[in-house]
């Protein structure tokens, strides 16, 4: 295991290494599944099964985003703080998380049941395909909690420094959901509600696995009594600083339901399928590269909670090579083999073939510049500066692609829906690439200031103590962060 103390002595590129290959290998297993249960769906099932998901998939992303709101922004404290050396404070962090995933579990499963066909209906849903997404998401929803336990609370056994038990934490569950899903969906027959019993089965052993971690005590940080409490202030602090990962699920959420809408109008539950199928094989090639920015913010926030800047700057080098990497063989790949890949999830339909090739490649065409984009924004989400990570995020989404998806379709058709993937990921990596450069002129200067610090043997001017800029709003100080008992 990776001692917290190593994250700030151990050679940068050994440990994103080492802290990257487990949350790739796991997410890429978790994306594994969602091709693999649109490929026995549209198999089984057929076309209207596959469009089934893809209309369920935003409203996934909703109760993802909660998950993620509350996981990750207390994961960014959490490894701030132990960059600090303050482990009790970290334990505070994690026994208020707990709670807040069950209270907001519970409120999500009323609310989306009670909700679940006019949700639909707006997602996308045509008269055609709503029984299929109902018997799949209302199976889902039931399971909420431990969907949110397990994505929410894993990256904190990573910020301990142990990634490969958060690797296998995700291989548990993206595993069983591989084994199961074929018995569920086609020996057993039950179809849309075998995947989504599947899904809910799966969550279940990976949140069952992490829970047990922190509640034994098994790595660095521990589950305690005593912490088991909603801190408001603190409850406030998490979600303000997993503000940038809702909001950016939040907005993908309303990007596929728009899409949806637009794919259903110009080119029917045909379209919705074929791009449910796109955006499956993208997942192969972005969870990767979202393990890669995964991997790297415990590090970074680490290290710049520690103040040392010029590992920062090796981390978040190396994350973007890494990511640049993964998405250019990604991009070479589909354009050889497009067709190929579309027809394993339905082999018959030629129909759907044609489509879902053509806009596999037309959708991914700046494919080699989005892993820059992402781990760019994330850089921003590591060192605690959630809103210009938010807003980075949001770049793709709200300001641009969705402008487009409402302004190309009405000149170009269906072509316009896939046009306005590829021109949503220049805009918004041109933007992260102006926004990180300023980044770094400002590390640089920390980076020397550093040095200079070193050299004359000072505690530094007062400058160099005045809190960075943006990093925190007026109304979150420092101590409010983790408040005294």
């Amino acid at each position: 295991m990776v001692t917290t103390r190593k994250l700030g002595t151990d050679q940068p590129l050994k440990l994103l290494i080492s802290f990257s290959i487990p949350a790739t290998v796991g997410m890429l297993v978790q994306a594994m599944y969602n091709v693999i249960s649109r490929i026995f769906i549209g198999n089984s099932v057929g076309t209207l099964g596959i469009a089934g998901i893809t209309v369920a998939f935003p409203a996934m992303m909703i109760q993802m985003a909660f998950g993620f709101m509350i996981g990750m922004g207390a994961t960014t404290l959490v490894s701030i703080r132990l960059g600090q050396n303050k482990k009790d404070e970290a334990e505070k962090i994690i026994g208020t998380t707990v709670l807040l995933l069950v209270l907001v579990s519970l409120l999500i499963t009323v609310f989306g049941i009670h909700f679940l066909e006019p949700m639909l209906r707006l997602f996308g849903a045509s008269e055609q395909v709503l029984p299929y997404a109902k018997d799949y998401l209302h199976i889902v929803l039931l399971g909420t909690v431990v969907g949110l336990m397990g994505f929410g609370m894993n990256n904190f056994i990573r910020a301990e420094g142990n990634p490969k038990k958060a690797m296998v934490t995700m291989l548990m569950g993206s595993v069983s959901n591989i084994i199961l899903s074929p018995i569920f969906i086609s020996l057993l027959g039950w179809g849309m509600k075998g995947a989504g019993i599947a899904t809910v089965i799966s969550q279940g052993i990976s949140a069952s696995w992490i829970l047990l971690h922190f509640a034994r005590g098994k790595g660095e940080l521990k589950i305690r009594k005593k912490y088991l409490r909603i801190d408001p202030k603190l409850s406030t602090s998490i979600m303000y600083f997993g503000l940038s990962p809702f909001t950016m699920q939040l907005a993908q959420s309303l990007l596929n339901a728009v899409m949806n809408t637009n794919l259903r109008t110009y080119g029917g539950d045909m379209a919705i399928s074929g791009m449910g199928i796109v955006v499956a094989l993208m997942s192969l090639i972005m969870m990767p590269i979202m393990g890669i920015n995964t991997g790297a913010q415990p590090l970074i926030g680490y290290n710049y909670g520690a103040r040392k800047f010029d590992r920062v700057k090796e981390f978040l080098k190396y994350s973007i090579i890494a990511a640049t990497v993964i998405a250019v063989v990604g991009f070479i790949f589909i354009r050889m083999f497009p067709t190929q890949l579309i027809a394993i999830f339905s082999s018959k339909d030629q129909e759907l073939i044609d489509f879902g090739s053509k806009a596999l490649v037309n959708f991914l065409i700046f494919l080699p510049i989005v892993g820059f984009q992402i781990v760019g924004a994330g850089y921003f989400q590591a060192i605690g500066k959630p809103v210009t990570a938010m807003i980075l995020s949001l770049s793709r989404q709200l300001l641009v692609f969705i402008p487009m998806l409402l302004i190309l379709p009405k000149f170009l058709g269906l072509n316009g829906v896939i046009a306005s993937g590829p021109v949503a990921d220049l805009v918004s990596t041109i933007i992260t690439g102006i926004w990180l450069a300023f980044a770094l002129q400002d590390l640089n200067r920390k980076i020397q200031s550093n040095m200079n610090i070193g050299s004359k043997g000072t505690k530094g001017t007062e400058d160099d103590k005045k809190p960075e800029k943006g990093a925190l709003p007026k109304i979150i100080n420092e101590k409010q962060l983790v408040p005294e008992r």
